[in-house]
């Protein structure tokens, strides 16, 4: 399947949010499980930011690789 340059730039994309929205929301459930911390505090947000930079460091590594011309 031929897909132009911005559909697959956007499923890229749009799979590193899904990837990163899931693995924060895991890692979230098990730390307010535990009460680390609780909803809405510093914690909670510190740990969605932490996953989306890590997120966006792998999709920016990961991205010539998956988003080669021509494929």
């Amino acid at each position: 399947m031929d897909m132009g340059k911005t559909a697959k730039g956007i499923v890229y994309v749009s799979a590193w949010v899904v990837i990163w929205g899931t693995v924060a929301s895991v890692v979230d459930f098990v730390l307010l499980g535990s009460e680390v911390y609780g909803s809405g505090s510093t914690g909670q947000a510190t740990t969605f930011i932490t996953y989306a930079i890590a997120s966006a460091f792998g999709a920016w590594r990961l991205g010539p690789r998956f988003l080669k011309e021509g494929e």
